[in-house]
């Protein structure tokens, strides 16, 4: 029914929420551009590392926004920040463009998108109900 609240507006610690996300994208901007990237120690694990933080950020931002229009415009700037950062390692000097890395960037947006809520259970609400309890 339109206009009756979501889960997403229903949660208590939306805020706390929000700038955890915010926080989950700057993380991803540093670690795009460290002249030290993180080795996951396994073969291409690079290519894990971009599918894991860009399924994160759209994870985590679905479940604040359940709109679906709000999710596509997430959607699109994840996509565009993954190919944008991909840019920008590739005139650093001392990283690599890589379209493939791009690709599995926006991979992880699709994956994230399809493994966040409604199709799953709201991990924030239950966050919130394992601390407040269900209201």
């Amino acid at each position: 029914m339109a206009g009756e609240p979501t889960e997403a507006t229903r949660l208590r610690l939306h805020r706390l929420w929000t700038a955890v996300g915010v926080g989950l994208v700057a993380l991803v901007v540093v670690l795009s551009l460290t002249p030290r990237p993180l080795d996951l120690g396994v073969e291409e694990g690079d290519k894990l590392g971009h599918l894991l933080a860009y399924f994160t950020l759209m994870f985590w931002h679905a479940q604040l926004h359940s709109d679906r229009h709000a999710r596509i415009g997430l959607a699109v700037a994840f996509v565009l920040l993954g190919i944008f950062l991909e840019f920008l390692q590739g005139v650093t000097g001392y990283r690599n463009a890589d379209v493939v890395d791009a690709l599995v960037n926006t991979l992880g947006v699709a994956v994230g998108w399809v493994a966040a809520p409604p199709r799953t259970r709201h991990a924030l609400v239950w966050a919130e109900q394992a601390v407040y309890g269900k209201t």
